[in-house]
């Protein structure tokens, strides 16, 4: 694990807590080193605070994911605004905790981050992407064969993390493509707040998170091109759905 945390008190805090709860960890001051320190030994996952001096967590979150790096990330920050948490998730990071945290709070978004990663069966978490493939033959809607699975015209390639559109290919973040293809496998039903809380994040943020309304309204800018037909539909005090009207 690298964690990246420019207050010192905070820093030794949480690298303590986090080596006496089994994590090796790797802890620097600002973003140069830990840009610097994953490149040199990428981690499992990282944790980086929002506000460093130099480069801060944002913009180290924005460099990885330009370099590819889908390396879970969470995210520390003293920002509480609905909109400061948005431009962390808008950088590519994975979660976040917001300042004064309780460590049992961190060590459980650690957690269900690492769930979401972990290899099944030995085999790796994501394929390499290769970006000049095409497309592949269309696959019966509400069917899974060989790890890829097809509804409402979407194709997923659970195996190599790819998602489709008809013939246009969906540039999807870790978490927009674990959102997605739960819908997909669920097409048609309505899922509760709660259930996708618990399948996503590992847990329910409570009724006051905007995080699940976030990733889906990524997600919809991202499907629905103009002309098209909206894929994931609003139920009003329970969830979402996805089918094709």
């Amino acid at each position: 694990m690298l964690l990246a945390e420019d207050d010192r008190a905070i820093r030794h805090a949480l690298e303590r807590a986090l080596t006496l709860e089994g994590y090796a960890v790797t802890a620097v001051a600002d973003g140069v080193e830990a840009l610097a320190q994953a490149h040199r030994t990428p981690p499992d996952i990282l944790v980086l605070d929002v506000m460093m001096p130099g480069i801060d967590g944002l913009q180290v979150c924005r460099v990885l994911r330009a370099e590819g790096d889908r390396t879970p990330i969470l995210m520390l920050t003293a920002l509480v605004e609905t909109a400061d948490r948005i431009a962390g998730l808008d950088a590519g990071a994975d979660d976040y905790v917001v300042k004064p945290f309780d460590v049992e709070e961190v060590f459980a978004r650690l957690r269900a981050l690492l769930r979401r990663t972990s290899p099944v069966n030995g085999a790796p978490a994501a394929a390499p992407e290769v970006a000049s493939a095409p497309a592949p033959a269309p696959v019966p809607a509400s069917r899974e064969t060989l790890g890829q699975i097809s509804a409402a015209g979407l194709h997923m390639d659970v195996q190599a993390r790819r998602a489709w559109r008809g013939q246009r290919e969906l540039e999807l973040t870790r978490t927009e493509f674990e959102l997605l293809e739960l819908l997909v496998r669920n097409a048609g039903i309505v899922l509760d707040h709660a259930t996708i809380y618990d399948r996503i994040w590992g847990y329910d943020f409570g009724p006051g998170s905007k995080n699940l309304a976030v990733y889906v309204g990524y997600l919809r800018r991202k499907l629905d091109g103009p002309g098209a037909p909206a894929l994931i539909h609003t139920v009003r005090g329970v969830g979402y759905v996805l089918r094709e009207d």
